[in-house]
């Protein structure tokens, strides 16, 4: 396969998932590219980079996968994207079903490597079932607010409607989400399960950053001071 009909292909498996590579990316990702890995292994290669890249750096979107310019006007009750696909980053998440000294409750639960089935506290081993404690502090039903950011980087926050899989306290900070054609009301983005999908990914340095971050500003909000 010649060089152009590979970056086409990538480019083509990218898209798909509404992501926009720009070509610094592609170029970059190209020269590292070994030319004996089967294409499909490439395409996912690619995709995994990008879903743990940051968006502001490796996207170069058309107009209708930005937010628009007037994204933020609390002046407009409500109005729908129409044929805008966004692909965003989640720069914070908040539990809105939970008072904040539940949520520090949790995290150090969490930190002790306990979780609850309903009212009994068990030990949870790091990697059973696939959750780490932290996210099986995260993992419950209830409502969310996360900060999302585009490819511009237009920070606007999203509120959940109805549960949306893959949306909670126990997801990476910034892990990918594409909107397709969501709600707008007031400036607040309003995220449903039909017009959100979780790509999944994080950044490494975000993501520890607000976990480190994320328990001090709880205790903070409630009065207290973080001892530890």
């Amino acid at each position: 396969m010649s060089t152009d009909d590979l970056r086409t292909a990538i480019i083509s498996h990218l898209q798909s998932k509404s992501l926009h590579p720009s070509p610094t990316w592609l170029t970059t990702f190209l020269s590292t590219a070994r030319p004996s890995t089967p294409l499909p292994a490439l395409q996912q290669t690619a995709l995994f980079r990008l879903l743990t890249s940051d968006l502001t750096t490796t996207l170069s979107p058309p107009p209708t996968a930005l937010f628009p310019a007037n994204i933020h006007d609390a002046t407009i009750a409500s109005r729908r994207l129409i044929s805008y696909v966004v692909p965003v980053q989640v720069l914070d998440v908040e539990d809105l079903s939970r008072s904040r000294w539940a949520q520090v409750e949790a995290l150090e639960a969490a930190e002790r490597g306990e979780t609850t089935k309903g009212r009994e506290v068990v030990r949870v081993v790091p990697g059973e079932e696939g959750l780490s404690g932290e996210e099986n502090a995260g993992a419950g039903k209830g409502q969310h607010k996360v900060l999302l950011q585009d490819a511009k980087g237009t920070r606007v926050y999203g509120f959940e409607l109805g549960p949306v899989e893959g949306i909670g306290v126990g997801m990476n900070i910034g892990a990918k989400l594409v909107l397709r054609e969501v709600t707008v009301a007031r400036g607040l983005v309003l995220l449903e399960s039909g017009t959100v999908t979780v790509l999944g990914g994080k950044i490494e340095g975000l993501q520890k950053e607000w976990k480190e971050g994320r328990k001090r500003a709880l205790m903070q909000a409630v009065g207290i001071e973080d001892a530890s």
